[in-house]
């Protein structure tokens, strides 16, 4: 019987499993994938306090040692449902437990138009500095007008021969600090008013069809960088909590479920801003809260 189970290890998750182990806890940190969530993608971060520039893989990975180091106990398996009785059933065992904190964050959106799917691997990406190095010197287009897609034009600018940034609004939602840096690069083409509408190629991608101010243009491209916002999985915990219409998880104070000792943490949850820091907040908040609750039962 665990005290603890967290449902991934991203910041939120592995900030409440730092915070539990502390406290003596018995924790599990349960992980379809691997540690550190979407922040591994990141090329850089500028905006965390106290650290003023660090790799999204570091600041993943030096967290994963710190929690490590306490000796907690993390599997890579996948949560298919958690059962009334607080039973977390995965994909290779049962485990019982007092509390749940649900971290599963959020995963990369798809355009999903057709050939999306097909050409993963192919062309299309959705992690720049995972795939940037493949396309030294070759045309790339970046498709999105966030942080996450500036931050991937500013990547692949630096390695690629041109980078076309596509955006369907006018505007973007990223910080000015990042356009501003983006649009001194002088191999980087803005296209504004503007959508995918066709991968084309036939092995590999060989160019895009965008409408361009219902105009329809073709881009020769070698590479396309999807960076269109995050969407949750958390249909499987419907059954246990309560979800709004994007799937994202509803907590009225932010950390609390309709089901008791079921907390939330992170990108899973309702909430107006996804950040490295309000995922790291989150995962203490969820961390003291099951710490404080626990101790009241006993």
């Amino acid at each position: 019987m665990y005290d603890v189970i967290i449902i991934g290890a991203g910041p939120a998750g592995l900030t409440s499993a730092l915070y539990l182990k502390r406290a003596n806890k018995k924790v599990l940190v349960l992980e379809a994938k691997s540690y550190g969530g979407q922040i591994v993608n990141a090329n850089r971060i500028e905006n965390y306090p106290g650290i003023e520039l660090i790799s999204g893989f570091d600041f993943a990975t030096n967290l994963y040692n710190q929690v490590k180091k306490l000796d907690t106990e993390i599997r890579y398996e996948m949560v298919l449902r958690i059962e009334e009785d607080k039973t977390v059933v995965t994909n290779k065992d049962k485990y019982q437990t007092k509390s749940i904190i649900i971290a599963t964050g959020a995963e990369n959106r798809k355009l999903n138009i057709k050939k999306e799917d097909y050409f993963v691997g192919k062309g299309v990406s959705y992690c720049a500095t995972c795939d940037g190095n493949f396309y030294k010197n070759k045309m790339v287009a970046v498709n999105g007008g966030g942080n996450t897609a500036i931050e991937d034009a500013l990547y692949l600018a630096d390695i690629a021969k041109e980078v076309y940034l596509i955006h369907r609004r006018d505007e973007f939602r990223a910080e000015d600090k990042l356009i501003a840096e983006l649009k001194k690069k002088k191999n980087v083409t803005f296209i504004l008013n503007a959508t995918i509408i066709s991968l084309n190629g036939k092995k590999r991608i060989e160019s895009i069809t965008i409408n361009n101010n219902n105009k329809k243009q073709t881009l020769k491209v070698d590479g396309l960088f999807i960076a269109v916002g995050q969407e949750p999985k958390n249909e499987i915990f419907n059954n246990i909590v309560d979800l709004d219409d994007k799937g994202y998880i509803i907590s009225l104070d932010g950390v609390h479920t309709k089901a008791s000792h079921v907390y939330v943490a992170g990108d899973a949850r309702v909430k107006g801003l996804r950040q490295l820091t309000t995922a790291v907040s989150d995962g203490s908040i969820a961390a003291v809260t099951a710490i404080k609750e626990l101790n009241s039962k006993d």
